[in-house]
């Protein structure tokens, strides 16, 4: 194993320590003195609760080292199949450990937190990043992939809400779903032209016959089923949107009514 295989198994382990530490010591504590109404949940919310927290810090640090990388790595954006995937690499390394970690509490809080499709797609994803890390490849779609975790606050936001007692139609809970559904759509609907156009410019190249079969299938097939929740998720999310938006409309009429009244 060279040095640099060697420092990337070292920032996964310690990514996974890393995220059991939050999630058993640094989330309860926050969240005891940010937020009263942690105290009064359940012990299978609280589990969620700081699961979702840990999500959100994952989703933050490599969403915004996503965008860097594809903003200013010149070396996979103009070879986005063998480019220098050593940023990248650090990056899902970091990933890694965290979905280990994640499936680790998954298991073991099953009653709480178990769910069978989180499950798929965690060693899904790990099946993908074994060749980015293990054979250097793809770099530039496995870090545009990433990007899509910046929806992820928002939806653990609205849990957040949710478990706290906040009204569908409450401003902040309006706010957030607002921010959600344009945060979602720009990062996982309005990017697929250019995902796939990338896709589309290296396919039948020399480069892209130098990925072996089950690299391919991990690439092409994984995106576009994953796409294709996308846009179901992206429907569900418009169409909530649009019911909490219409039913707080009435509530404000409603009130202007009565208070006309008397």
């Amino acid at each position: 194993m060279d040095l640099f295989s060697q420092l990337i198994l070292v920032i996964s382990v310690t990514s996974f320590l890393s995220f059991q530490w939050l999630f058993h010591w640094v989330s309860p504590w926050v969240s005891t003195r940010v937020s009263p109404g942690f105290l009064r949940l359940a012990d299978k919310q609280k589990v969620e609760w700081n699961s979702r927290t840990v999500s959100t810090l994952h989703a933050l640090v490599v969403g915004l080292c996503c965008l860097y990388i594809l903003l200013f790595d010149d070396a996979i954006n103009e070879d986005p199949v063998w480019g220098d995937p050593t940023l990248v690499k650090i990056n899902v390394g970091v990933t890694t450990g965290y979905l280990i970690s994640d499936l680790l509490l998954i298991f073991y809080y099953w009653k709480a937190i178990g769910d069978k499709f989180f499950v798929v797609h965690h060693l899904a994803a790990l099946y993908a990043y074994y060749y980015v890390l293990g054979q250097g490849m793809l770099p530039y779609f496995a870090n545009f992939r990433l990007l899509a975790e910046f929806s992820t606050p928002c939806v653990n936001q609205r849990w957040f809400f949710e478990v706290l007692g906040y009204s569908k139609s409450s401003r902040p809970n309006i706010a957030n779903g607002m921010a959600m559904a344009v945060v979602f759509f720009l990062v996982r609907i309005a990017v697929m032209p250019l995902y796939y156009s990338r896709m589309w410019s290296v396919y039948g190249t020399e480069a892209f016959y130098r990925v072996p079969p089950g690299g391919r299938a991990a690439w092409i097939i994984s995106s576009i089923c994953l796409d294709v929740m996308n846009v179901m998720w992206m429907h569900k999310i418009a169409r909530g949107c649009y019911k909490v938006m219409r039913s707080a409309r009435r509530h404000k009429v409603g009130t202007q009514e009565n208070g006309k009244t008397d």
